[in-house]
């Protein structure tokens, strides 16, 4: 297979991973509080670290870099929760839609934290891009709908990590990077889980051990992809995910997205993938 063939296979593969890991999530979210189903993400994917670290036990904490790490963890546990709460409070597709608008706040935060003036054309694309996620919220209508608000936010919160871990990765190798991710992932949301904690049932718990594994193999599997192929045509294959989760939750859960979600799903994938392709043209 050539490289590129490769970088579509694990894409692929890695989406549908996480796809299925946001739908246990949900099924588990009917009885089991969305802190708790992000600590045993993070925990159980904390374990699948560890032999990474077998010829180094203490490289971790060696790191130069612990105040970021710590910055970046709490930025993290927020979006992840986030996450979790549009999972079971809103249609599967909906929510992976909404989790894809992060290419849509590189450009308020540019301008915020750096100084950039992006130009016209990709403000307005950002623009549309936040129309679409505005009609899932249906704002003016009887519908309204607070928890695309909070996916919004989630992705803000992503978009954050993202740049984090590209300063972290000047000096820390990724295992590194990931293993202060989960450790703090699994300690901040522990803090609010134990207030609303409900004792998972041997099943619940076996579902719970396969969401973390799916979780940390799918994004390495995507990273593994991107390391393969080119990233300019593997980004836009990483929104099957929303294809994915469409189909999931019309099988599994009897969910058939409105209109509103319709719209504003291809505002959002339209106006991200167009920027997503423009950033790395760029860069290149």
């Amino acid at each position: 297979m050539s490289n590129n063939s490769l970088g579509i296979f694990y894409v692929s593969m890695g989406s549908l991973m996480l796809v299925v890991m946001a739908s246990i999530a949900k099924f588990l979210g009917t009885r089991l509080p969305a802190f708790e189903l992000l600590f045993f993400r993070s925990f159980v994917g904390f374990l699948f670290i560890l032999p990474l670290f077998m010829r180094d036990p203490m490289e971790p904490f060696r790191t130069k870099r612990p105040g970021m790490h710590l910055i970046r963890g709490m930025m993290g546990s927020a979006g992840n929760f986030c996450f979790f709460w549009t999972i079971t409070h809103m249609l599967l597709a909906d929510s992976m839609a909404l989790q894809f608008s992060r290419p849509l706040w590189t450009i308020p935060l540019a301008f915020f934290f750096l100084g950039e003036v992006s130009n016209l054309r990709r403000t307005m694309v950002s623009v549309v891009g936040f129309i679409g996620v505005w009609m899932y919220a249906r704002p003016f209508t009887a519908g309204f709908d607070p928890n695309a608000l909070i996916g919004a936010l989630g992705a803000l919160f992503a978009t954050l990590v993202v740049i984090s871990i590209k300063r972290l990765s000047t000096t820390e190798p990724t295992r590194v990077i990931m293993f202060y991710y989960a450790v703090w992932n699994a300690i901040f949301s522990l803090v609010p889980a134990i207030f609303v904690w409900m004792t998972p049932t041997w099943p619940e718990l076996s579902l719970l051990i396969v969401l973390g594994f799916l979780g940390i193999a799918g994004q390495g599997m995507i990273t593994k992809g991107i390391h393969y192929g080119d990233a300019t045509a593997l980004a836009p294959l990483d929104y099957s995910r929303i294809v994915y989760a469409a189909a999931i939750g019309y099988v599994v859960f009897g969910e058939i997205p409105g209109w509103w979600s319709v719209a504003g799903m291809l505002l959002i994938v339209v106006a991200s993938i167009y920027l997503v392709i423009v950033e790395k043209k760029k860069a290149a």
